[in-house]
């Protein structure tokens, strides 16, 4: 159930019954030369999709740019500073809270975003009028975890990932791109900037082989993770 495609007297109604809402949240990156700029806030939005249709659950509209100030040196992407990442979070949880909404479960896409998520909302969390925060990266839910180990193994990789790719390819069949690049891209290393990163990753990828990816996996990925979300969403909304 999608946030914006509801009336106000139906969220109204959804909160008599349900105060806990679903958030997702990405990036808009480079994601190497086969994987879509938007790879992490598609994921992010499908996933939480899922789990909001296996919880019943409301889901809010997707933070479709996050940080990512190490990927400005491919074209498209994009980035937000940690004053104004800190600045949307904030006035997300301000504003969903005042409507009744206690209980707010940040799905994330884009490792970026985690050191910020962890560090505002439990700023958040402390408040004594404020919602209830949590996040959880996608690709670690258990099910969708051994999913990715038991068909990538070492070659899922740290960024461009085929499990990511395979993802937005059951999202967006219609925007599948074929692979262009040799095999599994190089290990991560330590950058010093967006330019330096360009350097060490060439084409963007980090560790990894996007031409595994397939629609069929994107289905598993997107249902496994969804009903593990789904669990720990009923599971938050009790604590």
């Amino acid at each position: 159930m999608l946030l914006h495609h509801r009336t106000w007297p139906e969220v109204e109604d959804y909160l008599r019954q349900c105060q806990g809402i679903l958030v997702p949240i990405g990036s808009t990156e480079q994601h190497g030369p086969s994987g879509l700029i938007g790879t992490d806030a598609i994921a992010a939005e499908v996933i939480a999709a899922e789990a909001g249709r296996l919880a019943e659950a409301l889901v809010a509209p997707t933070i479709a740019v996050g940080m990512a100030e190490h990927h400005m040196a491919f074209t498209g992407s994009m980035t937000l500073r940690p004053e104004t990442m800190t600045g949307l979070l904030e006035d997300y949880a301000a504003s969903l809270h005042r409507h009744g909404f206690r209980h707010l479960y940040f799905v994330n896409g884009h490792g970026g975003n985690v050191r910020i998520l962890s560090t505002v909302l439990k700023k958040i969390d402390e408040l004594a009028d404020a919602p209830r925060c949590k996040f959880v990266n996608w690709w670690i839910a258990p099910r969708a975890k051994a999913i990715r180990a038991e068909l990538y193994g070492e070659a899922e990789g740290m960024h461009a990932t085929p499990s990511e790719i395979s993802v937005t390819w059951h999202a967006h069949p219609d925007q599948i791109r074929a692979a262009t690049h040799g095999g599994v891209a190089p290990r991560m290393q330590r950058w010093q900037s967006a330019e330096h990163y360009r350097e060490l990753y060439p084409d963007g990828r980090i560790g990894s082989d996007p031409s595994l990816a397939t629609v069929e996996a994107g289905a598993r990925l997107i249902k496994a993770a969804g009903a593990d979300i789904a669990e720990d969403f009923i599971k938050f909304l009790g604590e």
